[in-house]
Parts: structure tokens; C-alpha cells; sequence
């Protein structure tokens, strides 16, 4: 095996960080300076006229809020491995966001919150960020097909008969899955992997799945409170409902970090549409979600990020 001098990997390991760094901000900047949808001057207008100090420091706080409930879910689950303090787990949450922005589907979280646990024990935290995730994904999925269908009794989108075929083949994918559930793809199998799911302590997904709650409900009701500061009035369960549909249909399409607002934005456009609300105050809602949720912890992870110091070879 050939061997780096010692300068060498230091210099590589620097050039990495200052990349991801770089690439980062690069994409945050490209997006918001040449997004054409974007009218700025209507939204200082706005922003005059409601500003409130309370208002914004309330809006700031569910950001907070949404990152802290996320970051107790990790440091929840990486105590399976070995307990971490939460200021340790913040470094890993926003270093693995920050690394995960320009990938598909952020799967550069994986690899970055690996980094900071021994090699021995990668497979581990990859499979626990993936417990992690999914059950946010698995709640998106529950609350947005509620919404789904709490909006589409009000605005009939889509068809009875639509709605059984998708119900009967999501039945379908079950039953398949239940019967393969043996079946081996590189040693893995679905009745192995619910084994290891079941390895961890039931304790430990109490916590993941009350955490996985909270960080839905502030976020969700980020978006709620940011179209009533843009003067949208909508009964609650209404406005809701589309929250719900808009971030399961999103979250099914395969898209980066960077371009999660773009995603989520374009079909927030053709739901709101419905609702009768003006496209620019859509696609700035979903702007500015993304750039509180994604870019303030994105700022904050770079100086991890740049900090970072690579495990010893063991």
C-alpha cells in the first residue's frame, strides 16, 4: 500500500474541507442571486409593512427549534454506539449537512457523520443515519397522505379511482416485500435488516420517533407562519393539508440539498395554485425555508467543517 507523507495528508485533508466549504456557498450564492423567480421588491415592500421584531425572532426560533430536535435524535441514537454530548453531536449533525448539500438526496451526510467515528464502526453510523432519516421520511409520508386526502375531498385533484390504484399498489409493494422478505442482495435481506432495527433499544426509538414529531410539527408550522406574515388567510386545517402534501410529494423526488427549495417550490406552486395564492409569495416562502433551514446551519457547519481533524489510522 503506498503510504502519503504525513504534509501531504494534511494538505489533501485541507483541500477537501476548503471544497465542500467552497462548493457550498458557491451553490447557496448561484441559487439566490440568479433565481429569476425571485422578486425582491415586492418582498421588501412586504417586509416593511408586517416587520416585526417579535415576528422574526419567532421565525428564527422554530428554525432553532428544527435543528435542536434533529440533533437530539442523533445524539439519541449514536449513544448505541457510544454516548456523545450534544455540543458533539451538533458538530456532526451541521459538518455531515454541510457536506451533504451538493448531493444527491444529501446521501454526503452518511460520509460525513462516518468521519467522525472510527473506521471499524462506519457501517454502524451509516445504518443508524439511515434510522435517523427514515423516520422522518416515514412520518412525511404518513401526515402527507392525510393532508393528500384532506385536500383532495375539499379540491377533488385527483379521482376516486386514482386513489385506490395508488392505495392497492402501495398494498401491492407490501405483500411483495413481506414475501421476499428472505431473499439476500449482497448479504442483506429486509428480515435482516428488521432484525438489526430490533437490536436497538425500544427506549431509543421512543425518542427517535417523539423527536421525528416535534421537528415535523415546528417545521411545518414554520411554513404555516410564514404564509400568514405574507398576508395569506386560509382556514388552518386547509393551509395545513397542503404543507403536508407539498413536502411528501417533494420528498419523493429524487433532488440536492441545494435545489431542495427550487423542488419543493415548484410543487408548492401548482398546490397554492389551487388555493388561489400568487406564485411569488410561494416561491419565497419555500426560499426562505430553505435558506433558514438549510443555509443558517449550513454557515454554522462550515466552521465545523474547516475544524474538523481527521481520526488517527488505528
Amino acid at each position: 500500500m503506498i503510504s502519503i507523507p504525513h504534509k501531504a495528508k494534511q494538505f489533501l485533508v485541507l483541500l477537501v474541507k476548503l471544497l465542500i466549504v467552497g462548493g457550498a456557498f458557491y451553490f447557496i450564492y448561484d441559487q439566490l442571486a440568479n433565481n429569476d423567480k425571485l422578486d425582491w421588491q415586492k418582498f421588501i415592500t412586504l417586509f416593511r409593512k408586517n416587520q416585526s421584531v417579535l415576528g422574526i425572532s419567532f421565525i428564527l426560533l422554530l428554525s432553532v427549534l428544527n435543528r435542536y430536535f434533529e440533533i437530539l435524535k442523533w445524539q439519541n441514537l449514536a449513544k448505541v454506539i457510544h454516548e456523545i454530548s450534544f455540543l458533539e453531536a451538533t458538530k456532526q449533525v451541521l459538518a455531515a449537512l454541510t457536506a451533504g448539500i451538493f448531493t444527491p438526496n444529501g446521501v454526503g451526510e452518511y460520509a460525513g457523520k462516518a468521519l467522525f467515528y472510527p473506521k471499524s464502526e462506519a457501517k454502524k453510523v451509516v445504518f443508524l443515519n439511515l434510522i435517523c432519516n427514515g423516520i422522518q421520511m416515514i412520518l412525511t409520508i404518513i401526515f402527507g397522505i392525510f393532508g393528500l386526502m384532506y385536500f383532495n375531498v375539499n379540491y377533488n385533484v385527483i379521482t376516486t379511482k386514482t386513489v385506490a390504484i395508488l392505495f392497492g399498489g402501495f398494498i401491492l409493494v407490501l405483500i411483495v416485500l413481506f414475501s421476499l422478505k428472505k431473499i439476500k442482495i449482497k448479504g442483506y435481506s429486509i428480515e435482516k435488516l428488521v432484525h438489526k432495527i430490533n437490536e436497538i433499544p425500544k427506549s431509543v426509538h421512543r425518542k427517535n420517533i417523539l423527536f421525528g414529531i416535534l421537528r415535523y410539527l415546528v417545521f411545518s408550522h414554520q411554513y404555516y407562519f410564514l404564509f400568514l406574515a405574507f398576508d395569506v388567510e386560509l382556514p388552518y386545517f386547509i393551509l395545513m393539508a397542503t404543507i403536508a402534501s407539498v413536502y411528501f410529494l417533494a420528498s419523493s423526488l429524487p433532488t440536492f440539498q441545494f435545489l431542495d427549495f427550487a423542488v419543493k417550490g415548484s410543487v408548492a406552486i401548482y398546490f397554492f395554485g389551487i388555493l388561489g395564492v400568487n406564485e411569488w409569495i410561494v416561491v419565497f416562502i419555500s426560499t426562505l425555508m430553505w435558506f433558514l433551514n438549510v443555509v443558517l446551519p449550513v454557515v454554522l457547519g462550515s466552521y465545523f467543517v474547516l475544524n474538523f481533524k481527521t481520526k488517527p489510522a488505528e
